[in-house]
């Protein structure tokens, strides 16, 4: 019920987003008619056609996108020959006599032989729109439609696209009730309703030119960014403060912003001081598609042992600060009856490459069992919703406590004490772990952090600021200039993808105004495997001192296989700075940048 309500008010602030500017001339062009048989359709149309869409988008992937390409094109059509009969009837009626007259039914003329009132209109035009309305994917529509990725297609799922939908709906209900009444007034002038009638329909013809350039999902986008998103991302905070794990659809964990992260090396007290209530049993741990590190374990299996049950995924930087703590408790409690299993689910999709994963825990490594669980059963299985996300189950099997997110680790560590102890074993060593980590696994300066977790790819890209629109899937030149802080752009030809971005020539870069202490980015290599050499600089410096693990002073260095590279540590004090990153190769892909 929480998230549909959030779904709702984040559908209701769509009227405030630049990019619903396209769609308002196709709502407004029935302002005129009643409102049960008119204006109601043509908005239940729209709504159930865009939830319909989306969800299908959501669980069937790439094919669904592509049927609905093909619906957009017919959409952006009828349309067109609508805003035409609006604009030119007489001059439509003569090119295009049969087709028009679906216009003029459209639009409610009598020439067509159809009551102004009819409802089946205004429904097919409603559907029309729905097949072209792409809003703003703010942090609202972000969350259910990231859920829905990962979760897979549900009642859910659908039932929250919807509410974003009718909330949407209902502020353009409104703005269409302060429309009808601006109709009304100007029909009772002498010839006004003409010309308001031309005005729609080249309102119309704009809006469809907007939509088929991609405006609304680009350069109007970008001018969406701040506002309405702030708003959404204020009721996104303020429901998260009344409501523990899943707001169902979160995506990835936050960091914890308190002091957690400070206490590892401070805490000396024993055991966790409260009760740890059963927060359920531990769902059963078969739907992995391989195990590593360990043949398969079951839930039967680990009946009378302590579990930490963690769930990460490799490029996710909280994930990478949590691993230390991870093995410095596998190691330690080991022979006090502490079993730690690792459960990696994918983000991104070359996380589901099992040679990457197991490189992964290779290089992390990793000892204790990992779960390689591609195809989300185990995530699904624990209605998980976060990364890093770690569930402490005691010795009968069930489920004490959770921690989502980095940090608190003492706190955690004194739960696995409690559990153990429970278990039976009255040797538990009393004090906490301190692990020394360096690079992109050391704790981060979260007092400094300013900028957030930032996706190239299409589908979740906010902040982007080279001119012109982002062109999903096809090849493009792009150039970026000055930078507001969190901003960032792209130089030389690329090809952006859902997921990531692709260098197509060598000199292309990217371009990002950050404030935090280190700067990680998500990068692969050519998609033949071919590395590609880059070089960073820092406000048009190499960076000296404050280059990170994966670069030198000089800011060279290279992308050899697809994971997180830390290519920023400011060695001194932290303030705005301008990354930019040049590749010398083409073929790279960039995913997300993350800091700390």
């Amino acid at each position: 019920m929480t998230l549909l309500i959030l779904a709702y008010l984040g559908g209701v602030l769509t009227i405030l987003s630049p990019c619903i500017l396209p769609v308002l001339p196709f709502v407004l062009s029935r302002a005129g008619q009643p409102f049960l048989r008119g204006r109601l359709p043509m908005l239940a149309g729209m709504a159930l056609t865009f939830a319909a869409v989306a969800s299908l988008a959501s669980a069937g992937g790439a094919w669904a996108v592509r049927a609905n390409a093909y619906g957009r094109v017919g959409a952006l059509a009828l349309l067109a020959v609508f805003g035409l009969s609006l604009l030119l009837p007489r001059v439509a009626d003569t090119l295009a006599r049969p087709v028009v007259a679906l216009g003029n039914r459209l639009a409610g003329g009598g020439a067509a032989g159809v009551a102004s009132d009819s409802p089946w209109g205004s429904l097919l035009l409603g559907i029309a729109t729905g097949l072209l309305w792409a809003p703003c994917a703010g942090p609202v529509l972000g969350l259910v439609l990231t859920g829905a990725a990962l979760n897979g297609a549900s009642v859910s799922t659908s039932l929250s696209l919807a509410a974003y939908a009718a909330g949407a709906a209902t502020s353009l209900a409104a703005a269409l009730g302060l429309g009808g009444r601006v109709f009304a007034a100007m029909k009772r002038s002498m010839g006004a309703s003409q010309w308001l009638r031309r005005g729609l329909g080249a309102g119309v013809l704009g809006g469809v030119l907007a939509i088929g350039l991609g405006a609304d999902t680009g350069l109007l986008a970008q001018l969406s960014a701040s506002g309405p998103v702030r708003l959404e991302q204020a009721l996104v905070d303020a429901l998260r403060k009344d409501t523990p794990a899943p707001l169902a659809a979160l995506g990835s964990a936050a960091p914890d912003r308190g002091n957690g992260v400070l206490l590892a090396a401070n805490d000396t007290g024993v055991g966790f001081p409260g009760p740890l209530r059963v927060e359920g049993q531990l769902p059963p741990l078969d739907g992995a598609s391989q195990w590593l590190n360990s043949p398969p374990l079951s839930r039967e299996q680990l009946q009378g042992k302590v579990t930490l049950v963690y769930f990460w995924t490799y490029s996710c930087i909280n994930c990478i600060r949590t691993l230390p703590y991870l093995r410095a408790w596998a190691d330690k409690y080991k022979d006090q009856g502490l079993t730690v299993v690792g459960v990696h689910t994918p983000e991104f999709a070359f996380e589901k490459s099992p040679d990457n994963v197991r490189r992964a825990v290779a290089d992390f490594r990793i000892g204790f069992p990992v779960a390689v669980d591609s195809d989300y059963r185990i995530w699904r299985a624990f209605h998980n919703s976060y990364w890093p996300a770690a569930y402490f189950v005691d010795a009968r099997g069930n489920i004490r406590h959770h921690q989502f997110g980095e940090g608190d680790y003492a706190k955690s560590e004194r739960v696995i004490q409690t559990l153990l102890a429970e278990a039976g074993n009255r040797a538990v060593a009393g004090d906490v772990v301190a692990p020394d980590a360096g690079g992109a696994q050391a704790a981060p300066d979260l007092r400094n952090v300013r900028s957030d977790e930032t996706y190239i790819g299409y589908s979740q890209a906010v902040n982007f600021a080279s001119p012109g629109e982002m062109r999903p899937d096809a090849s493009r030149q792009y150039t970026v200039g000055k930078l507001l802080l969190n901003e960032w752009g792209l130089s030389g030809q690329w090809t952006i993808g859902a997921e990531q971005a692709t260098l197509d020539r060598a000199g292309g870069g990217i371009r990002y105004r950050f404030h935090a202490r280190d700067l990680h980015l998500v990068l692969g290599p050519a998609a033949n495997g071919q590395a590609v050499r880059f070089i960073v600089t820092i406000d048009g410096k190499p960076p000296g001192p404050s280059h990170g693990a994966d670069t030198d002073a000089g800011g060279n260095g290279a992308v050899t296989q697809t994971r997180l590279y830390q290519l920023v540590r400011q060695a001194g004090e932290v303030g705005d700075h301008t990354f930019e990153i040049r590749f010398l190769d083409p073929g790279a892909q960039a995913y997300a940048f993350t800091f700390g």
